[in-house]
């Protein structure tokens, strides 16, 4: 008898929303989802990761362990709560821009309704929301870019958070709904449309750190709405 897919109470780990691509995805990038929880962080442990094996069970440990990373720089390197508000709301059948809706259900895999293109690079469930800061785009608006709300993908628009302290492994907090950041979104041709001479590495986090859309997974679901108060905490 097969046993049974793995759940976890613990980092919320669900075997069932898994794709095997899913699980091949995440664990090629296991080093980094690490190095975005302790960046910045001078005590942090070693951390051995070792993606082989099944593939749904390694990729279990690894949640398991990003999670219990995140609690113990929680102890060990606190921050201080941020407050924000959600500026905006953003979801579409697939592609950019996003356009803007006024609320939306949040479960665990991110908006209801929207969609990614192509789940190549998108799609994992660290990866069931995009947000983005409404004071970075501002800022980018002004150096000229043909950028606004919802243009390069991002589900959420938050204004009032200093973009620049987040980091994995924080929790944003929007009423009922609490999501975990997981990692810095890469940057790709499809949002060229948006920069200057289509310069999308502008909001490349290695080239220009604090000023990158996040991913988050979704710890616990619900309903949002614009203007709605946001808590981003440890």
């Amino acid at each position: 008898m097969a046993a049974p897919p793995i759940t976890c109470d613990v980092c919320g780990f669900d075997a069932a929303r898994w794709t095997p691509t899913d699980l091949e995805r995440t664990l090629a990038h296991a080093g980094d989802l690490v190095g975005f929880v302790t960046d910045g962080w001078a005590d942090a442990p070693e951390v051995a990761i070792d993606p082989t094996g099944e593939p749904a069970a390694a990729t279990h440990a690894l949640m398991h362990r990003l999670d219990g990373l995140a609690a113990e720089r929680r102890l060990a390197d606190p921050v201080e709560p941020m407050a924000g508000t959600v500026a905006g709301i953003h979801a579409s059948d697939g592609g950019v821009p996003k356009r803007p809706i006024p609320s939306a259900t949040v479960d665990a895999s991110g908006i209801v309704g929207d969609r990614q293109e192509t789940r190549r690079h998108h799609g994992r469930p660290w990866q069931a929301l995009c947000l983005y800061s409404a004071e970075v785009i501002d800022a980018l608006a002004a150096e000229g870019h043909p950028i606004a709300p919802g243009a390069i993908g991002e589900n959420l628009t938050i204004a009032g958070v200093d973009w620049a302290r987040l980091r994995g492994g924080l929790t944003v907090e929007i009423g009922d709904v609490r999501l975990r950041l997981s990692s810095p979104a890469a940057p790709c041709l499809k949002i060229g449309d948006s920069f200057t001479g289509r310069a999308f590495d502008r909001v490349d986090h290695v080239a220009h750190p604090g000023w990158a859309r996040w991913y988050a997974s979704v710890l616990g679901g619900g309903v949002i709405s614009a203007g709605d108060p946001v808590t981003v905490r440890a």
